[in-house]
């Protein structure tokens, strides 16, 4: 069936008729290593024009990984230390919980960084991205200590900075059924959420100067996943979104 993307078309029609503009970013978790995923990946990003923020695992990151990436377009950002859950059974995932002191919660987030720096230098940006989207307030308190200057997990932001110094940078649209087939989100859904959450942002319910966020896990895309997020990256880009990446706002 082809999708009706009449409700998205009908708010970015209102977004060029007020003269608005929509930061645009796209976040890609969980990569470890080269695949033929994370190839197709990066050539979409090449192609779409919109740079990719890639969350690397650092404890398993592998050489061949910045090897691969050497010539490409793309943003590397800390995501996590092992990807580990260190919650009990009856709680959601999380790495960066309150469920271990927090001293050596966040040494793992220092040590994140410090393996990215050491594969990607200067590259590597000083966003985190808490696996699961997860994290404890006494360890964001602490991010801006060890070198981070960006938190990024999901949902709109209350606040531009969640701690003197950390920037939250959220992501905002996800594709995958996480509690279906684990296929792509009904597509008359994920319409309807990006132009409500447009609609949230024009009418000021929501902070657009956050960056709209596109969340993929390449890993794991079937094709349905990979056509709707070239498409409705497309079809953003080709209105009121331009290209927002990270390393710009912190070398400007």
């Amino acid at each position: 069936m082809t999708p009706d993307w009449t409700p998205l078309d009908q708010e970015l029609d209102l977004w060029q008729t007020q003269g608005l503009t929509l930061p645009l970013w796209w976040r890609d978790d969980d990569a470890i290593a080269p695949t033929p995923q994370l190839d197709r990946l990066i050539a979409l990003s090449d192609r779409l024009g919109l740079p990719v923020h890639l969350a690397i695992i650092p404890s398993t990151a592998t050489i061949d990984l910045a090897s691969g990436l050497a010539q490409t377009c793309f943003v590397p950002v800390v995501h996590g230390w092992a990807h580990i859950s260190h919650a009990p059974p009856s709680e959601k995932k999380a790495e960066f919980g309150a469920h271990r002191p927090t001293d050596d919660v966040i040494e793992d987030a220092k040590q994140g960084l410090a393996a990215l720096h050491a594969l990607f230098s200067e590259q590597t940006a000083p966003m985190f991205v808490p696996p699961w989207n997860r994290i404890a307030p006494s360890v964001v308190a602490g991010l801006p200590e060890i070198g981070f200057s960006a938190l990024s997990t999901f949902t709109p932001r209350k606040s531009r900075f969640t701690a003197p110094g950390l920037e939250q940078i959220n992501t905002h649209l996800d594709p995958i059924h996480w509690k279906g087939d684990r296929s792509l989100v009904p597509t008359q859904r994920l319409i309807q959420q990006t132009a409500d959450d447009l609609k949230h942002r024009r009418t000021g319910q929501t902070d657009n100067s956050e960056p709209y966020g596109i969340l993929t896990h390449h890993l794991v895309h079937d094709e349905a996943i990979w056509s709707f997020t070239d498409a409705l990256i497309t079809r953003l880009l080709a209105g009121p979104a331009t290209a927002w990446t990270f390393q710009s706002r912190i070398t400007t």
